[in-house]
């Protein structure tokens, strides 16, 4: 059976104090409505509709940065959750499937549970998500006979009896595509809020004999986003989890409370990730390579066996090959270091190619912007580039070549050559006694005359 996704993201997030959409808040790097997107992806929906509100064209560019196959749809009037998902009726009109409703603000809505809730329709027409609440607060209830739903009753208009059951409501819910709809069309807003609640389908579907259940999963699963305290502890939990599911996969992590991940962070078996590392989107870390401390490692691909810090930073396109090293007070920006490669102190190597087993003395650095455009810095294999070289981009440095330390080089390198590119040292006896005593007795002066 074919699925469909619904994602409400048109909410402002008044209590986030923010003039950012609410589902565009990060969370491990990444906005919340990408979190929601993942989620639903791994059931390989046929189609997925995002429902804008406030904020429309910022929610819409980021939902297309995530999946540019997303049908966009805008909700002009905030009116309900029902009606809400009543404006993705035209975009899903035709479609013969299942849709599951998801929220952009709700982030830890696990595969394993989306799973199990797909599979669940399969012998009930309605299946609602829930969660028994440590505190239900003001959760809508979810009205159970066995595993039969009858309805679900908002808070609001809840009874103090009913107030008391903790099953409770997380808003997810899936249904066949028709029978969505048309339970859609003759909802009402006659409660207490005056909306059009998503929530009234169950009671609307047993009025025609259709059947409603339940699937329940862990409450931290349904944790919404609604203000900067909410955000911060989806953080950390997201955060939480993920060293957990690192550490189970073997990755070693000797200080887990100070490593932090963003979004997608991919990292093998065996590799070391010393403590306060923070990895930026975009990064994948092979099996066996080290991070050392106080690292920031972002749209990088660090290869097997690479050594990273301390206190190094890459940047996008950085690409290291295997045994390479990266060291202290280093960045490498766009660029590829070749396996067994060494860039080890205060460097800075960006758009450049280092070849392989090539050595890059302390302090050089790729000058690669001219003020308008970048150009690019090619250092071939077994090259040793001295300290506090300058590579004036564009320029290449052929195989086992080298450069004198302290040299400007603005012209190409053959092989084997060295370039030396520095004026030549001149010694002048007894001068630096000479300048010494006149500026000391003109320092004296001053302070006579002051």
């Amino acid at each position: 059976m074919a699925t469909a996704l619904i994602i409400l993201a048109a909410g402002k997030g008044t209590r986030m104090m923010s003039d950012l959409p609410k589902v565009l808040h990060p969370v491990a790097q990444a906005p919340l409505l990408w979190h929601a997107m993942r989620a639903g992806a791994a059931l390989d929906p046929a189609l997925t509709v995002v429902v804008t509100g406030h904020g429309a064209d910022d929610v819409a560019a980021s939902a297309r940065a995530y999946d540019e196959n997303v049908q966009i749809v805008h909700q002009a009037e905030q009116l309900g959750t029902g009606h809400a998902v009543d404006q993705a009726r035209d975009a899903l009109d035709g479609f013969d499937g299942d849709v599951i409703v998801l929220y952009g603000d709700t982030p830890f809505i696990s595969s394993d549970t989306l799973a199990r809730m797909a599979a669940a329709r399969a012998t009930h027409d309605i299946v609602v998500l829930g969660f028994d609440a440590a505190d239900p607060g003001r959760y809508g209830r979810l009205m159970m006979d066995g595993d039969s739903l009858l309805r679900i009753v908002e808070f609001k208009d809840a009874t103090d009896e009913e107030r008391a059951i903790t099953l409770c409501n997380s808003g997810v819910i899936a249904a066949d595509c028709k029978t969505l709809f048309s339970l859609l069309s003759v909802i009402t807003n006659d409660n207490a809020s005056g909306e059009y609640y998503l929530t009234d389908t169950p009671a609307l579907a047993a009025a025609r004999g259709l059947t409603a259940t339940a699937v329940t999963c862990p409450e931290a699963e349904t944790l919404g986003v609604n203000s900067r305290a909410d955000l911060a502890a989806a953080e950390a939990t997201y955060q939480a989890r993920t060293r957990a599911a690192m550490l189970e996969a073997g990755v070693t992590l000797t200080a887990p409370d100070t490593v932090h991940f963003a979004f997608d962070t991919v990292i093998g078996r065996d590799a070391l990730i010393e403590p306060n590392v923070v990895f930026g989107p975009g990064t994948t870390i092979e099996t066996g390579a080290t991070i050392r401390a106080f690292s920031h490692v972002e749209g990088a691909h660090v290869s097997r066996g690479a050594f990273v810090g301390p206190y190094a930073r890459l940047r996008p396109g950085a690409e290291l090959a295997e045994d390479t090293r990266v060291g202290n007070f280093c960045e490498i920006k766009n660029a590829e270091i070749a396996e067994g490669a060494k860039v080890n102190h205060l460097t800075y190597i960006g758009d450049a190619s280092i070849g392989a087993r090539t050595n890059v003395g302390a302090g050089t650095i790729t000058c690669n912007y001219d003020g308008v455009f970048k150009h690019r810095t090619t250092v071939g294999e077994d090259a040793f580039i001295g300290s506090n070289t300058m590579l004036v981009a564009p320029v290449t440095v052929g195989d086992r070549a080298m450069t004198g330390s302290g040299s400007v080089v603005t012209k190409d390198v053959d092989a084997d050559a060295m370039a030396l590119a520095r004026a030549p040292q001149v010694n002048k006896p007894g001068l630096a006694t000479r300048l010494m005593t006149r500026l000391r007795k003109l320092k004296q002066n001053m302070k006579e005359t002051g």
